[in-house]
Order: C-alpha cells, then structure tokens, then sequence
C-alpha cells in the first residue's frame, strides 16, 4: 500500500511540473482544444478569491466556462495539480528587488513586503500552501532565487541562506495568518474584557498587566519592519561572527 501511495503522489507531482513548465504532451489528434491550463487556473483564482480555497471545485470552475467537469480532466489531472497552477498563476514575474538598493537587508525586506501583499491578496494561499511541498513553477522558483539572490552579498553559506529564506516566509505567512483572524470588533470586546479581568487580578499577572498598561498590545502600524529587523539583526550578528572566526 505505502508503495503504491508513493508512486501515486509521484506520478501526480510529475502532471503538475509538465503543466506548470508547459512540458505536458500535446494530443496529435482530435479538435483543437478550447481551454488551457493558465485559463481554468485564472478562472479558479478568481473563485477561490471571492468565495474561499473551499469553494474551489472541478465542477465549479467547469460552470464558469459552461463546460462539465469532466472537460477540464483533459486539461488538468485534479485539485492538486490545480492548486499548483493556482499558485502559479498568482505570481508575477521574478519580482526585481534593484529599486530597494544595493544593500542586502533592503532587498531582502522588499522582498518580504512583496510577498505579504501577494498573500494578503489572496488569502486562500495560506491553506493551499499548508503543510505541504507542492510542485514549483517558473514564476514561484523565481521568487524563491531572488530571495536567495539578495541574500549573497552577506557572505553566509548556501545552507545558512535557506535558513534565513525560511525564516523570513514563517514571519511574511504569520503576518498574514494575523491579517486573515482580525476582526476589529471582537478585537476591542477582547481588550475590553481583557482589561476588566486584570483589573480584578493584576497582582496575579503584574507582568501582563503593566504590558497592556504601558501599550504593549497596541496595534503596530508595520509589524513587518519590526520582524525583518529582528531577523536580519540576527543575520548580521551571524556574518559578524563568521568574519572574526576567520580573522
């Protein structure tokens, strides 16, 4: 069973790659076909932004163009492989990070800041990117060279730039997890009620209590600046390391 779940997941993997690339083999026969993988991506994007990563379906999308379901099958394999093409087709070219400057720290907080918008642009990435390594195209590997790109000039190793790439992902999908939960009304009934219950045990939780006190649960008008810096504070710490090991 592990051995045919194993070759199943391969061979999926394989459909999303070919079509993501372009490299799926074209039928010699038949009616030229109507559709294209990049359409019915684009059609589903648009479904998954106004109603959510659920409403997307085979049969959905299929309505969308007054076809069945089963018509699209010849273009895309199944769900998988059109949440690949999904997430693809959301991305836009490699993203140039030279108007950021020539510095290292800036480049990669552009980069960040491109990411968090193409997130908080289409909140249904979160889930479709969840817990899983899905298939990468040109235009998702592109971004992903350009971070590494950025990251060269501080001298780290090829390991230690994937570990700072991975880093600043966690903090770019955290923020727009944040940006997905809030809700300003329940916000202020969570502060308000917050408050009252501190007030009645602040000696129980005085450090707690003088955070909210002193504004410590205030709204951060660029909780992403606070974060790369902290990150790439920490990079710089690292860099500076390894130049006084060699020295």
């Amino acid at each position: 069973m592990a051995r045919n779940g194993r070759a199943k997941e391969a061979r999926d993997v394989g459909a999303s790659l070919a079509l993501l690339w372009g490299e799926q083999e074209q039928p010699s026969r038949g009616p030229k076909p109507s559709l294209t993988p990049g359409r019915i991506a684009q059609a589903a994007v648009a479904l998954a932004d106004a109603e959510g990563l659920d409403a997307v379906s085979m049969n959905k999308v299929a309505a969308t163009f007054d076809v069945s379901a089963m018509a699209l099958y010849r273009y895309v394999p199944g769900k998988g492989e059109l949440f690949d093409l999904m997430i693809e087709s959301i991305l836009a070219e490699r993203p140039d990070l030279s108007a950021a400057g020539d510095g290292w720290r800036a480049q990669v907080t552009e980069w960040a800041r491109r990411c968090l918008r193409v997130y908080q642009g289409h909140t249904w990435l979160l889930a479709a990117t969840a817990m899983r390594r899905q298939a990468m195209g040109p235009h998702q590997l592109g971004w992903l060279d350009a971070a590494l790109a950025a990251l060269e000039p501080t001298g780290l190793t090829a390991a230690q730039r994937h570990h700072v790439f991975i880093l600043v992902v966690g903090l770019v999908r955290n923020l727009a997890q944040q940006s997905l939960d809030f809700d300003a009304e329940r916000d202020r009934e969570w502060n308000r009620l917050t408050g009252e219950l501190l007030d009645r045990h602040a000696d129980r939780f005085p450090a707690l209590t003088k955070a909210l006190a002193d504004g410590g649960f205030a709204p951060d008008p660029d909780p992403l600046a606070f974060g790369m810096n902290c990150i790439l504070d920490g990079v710089q710490a690292l860099i500076d390391r390894a130049g006084a090991a060699s020295s």
